[in-house]
């Protein structure tokens, strides 16, 4: 049986060639935390935290932290929480194109009347 761990909107999976710090940390680089702040949740020192994330990105094979949180995710080392709403409103957005297109016209619409209504102001203030 697999472990897990649940940090927030993240699932990340043990047992997948991260350490179970490393993933921790991964898990809240994902929440968008820093290593400031994942150190002060865990009562660490900053530069641990730092460390632990270098080497799961080595582990991972990428340089930067956004290229990290990507390779877990293609590796199904880590999982957002809301993956299937995520994938029900992208399956709505593909299928009601025309809907998005609507919301652009009435935008189109508004600045087309403003631009109708300053050409003929000059025109009444003439007369």
């Amino acid at each position: 049986m697999e472990s897990t761990i649940v940090n927030g909107a993240w699932k990340g999976h043990l047992g997948r060639g991260l350490a179970p710090r490393e993933l921790q940390f991964l898990l809240s680089v994902a929440q968008g935390m820093t290593a400031k702040e994942i150190a002060k949740a865990f009562g660490i020192a900053p530069g641990t935290v730092v460390k632990r994330l270098s080497n799961a990105m080595f582990k991972l094979g990428v340089h930067r932290q956004g290229a990290m949180i990507a390779e877990a995710m293609r590796r199904q080392i880590i999982t957002p929480l809301c993956l299937l709403l995520a994938g029900l409103i992208a399956m709505h957005t593909a299928t009601d194109g025309e809907m998005a297109r609507r919301d652009r016209r009435p935008t189109e619409r508004r600045f087309a009347e403003l631009r109708l209504m300053r050409r003929a102001e000059p025109v009444g203030l003439i007369g």
